[in-house]
């Protein structure tokens, strides 16, 4: 089973957010030591909890830090930007790394309405039309050459003008998306971190619809799930205190800095801050020991029939996600 990062870059209490994002370097670096098959960056804006709204310039950076590791955009959300403007940003990634380059959409905003709103060119006063799938085969075309002779984008070259392409994801934690990926034959990646309800279900739907295409000659696809791996059981159960909280605080509105494991401890004893059981098939984040841990994704992959899982761990300290993914790349062995 293949094994990858997605990366929020994380803040933690009583640090900062150039702290998270140099965390994020480091720990980059050490998924290319480990074996890791991609590192995706998230986007995110306005919130003290996460700290990269801008996923482009974080992969510059960690492309020429890192030597053999896939690195991309978990994901770019498309209704925020001009497709022309996207493709010439992972354009020149592909041209500065090449086919070391994902190119993850999204369809989600990212923010709130405000922030929304706020990264609108034109603010009008009717709602903006949903022209997703436009914005997305448009953005192909730019990145394939693929619009028709007559149309006045065909004159258009995208630079850097070089063999090959950024890889497209499509993103997605609905059967929307997973419908879409498959008319479009582009591989999907699910956030079931996110909701798990529809995992099963969302690619039992996409395999069962996929079309063909010039990207994908077969479905392809890949499931992010949170996680947290440590020494012991007890350890790892200890550190995810952390995000526990933190999913009920987000679900609260609260966006504040991910907190230490003593303050989500007393947290979560209150009776009003109890966090609901997750709905779905699997919780959307799983704890435990190497040998625990392993046991549980990989009866979650066979189970879903998928050959490589995405990590997101998130706790307040760096060291504890670092030994984290470590301990992880141990017991599940990606390729070295």
């Amino acid at each position: 089973m293949r094994l990858s990062v997605l990366d929020q870059s994380p803040v933690s209490s009583g640090s900062t957010p150039a702290e998270a994002l140099r965390h994020t370097i480091e720990l980059a670096c050490l998924a290319d030591r480990l074996g890791y098959e991609r590192y995706w960056i998230a986007e995110h804006h306005a919130t003290q909890t996460l700290a990269s709204p801008a996923p482009e310039i974080l992969i510059a950076r960690l492309g020429a830090e890192t030597e053999r590791i896939r690195i991309g955009s978990g994901g770019v959300m498309l209704p925020h930007y001009s497709p022309l403007k996207v493709a010439e940003q992972f354009r020149m990634l592909h041209a500065l790394y090449p086919d070391r380059v994902d190119l993850g959409i999204g369809r989600a905003p990212g923010g709130s309405p405000l922030e929304t709103f706020a990264l609108r060119r034109e603010r009008l006063d009717t709602p903006m039309p949903d022209d997703f799938p436009d914005q997305l085969a448009e953005l192909m075309g730019f990145l394939h050459h693929g619009f028709a002779p007559r149309h006045p984008f065909s004159r258009i070259r995208v630079s850097p003008d070089m063999p090959g392409a950024p890889t497209v994801w499509l993103l997605g934690s609905s059967l929307w998306s997973a419908s879409a990926a498959a008319e479009l034959g582009l591989p999907y990646a699910f956030a079931h971190f996110i909701a798990p309800e529809p995992t099963r279900a969302a690619l039992e739907h996409y395999r069962t619809h996929f079309e063909p295409s010039a990207y994908l000659p077969e479905p392809r696809c890949i499931v992010a799930l949170g996680a947290v791996c440590a020494e012991s059981d007890e350890e790892a159960d200890r550190l995810s205190a952390s995000v526990r909280l933190m999913g009920r605080r987000l679900r609260q509105g609260d966006l504040r800095p991910v907190p230490t494991v003593e303050e989500a401890q007393r947290e979560l004893a209150t009776p009003v801050a109890l966090a609901s059981a997750d709905a779905g098939e699997w919780p959307r984040h799983v704890f435990g020991s190497p040998r625990t841990l392993a046991a549980k994704l990989e009866q979650i992959a066979a189970s879903l029939q998928v050959e490589e899982l995405m990590i997101v761990t998130i706790v307040h300290d760096h060291r504890a996600r670092l030994r984290s993914y470590e301990l992880l790349a141990r017991a599940l062995g990606p390729r070295q």
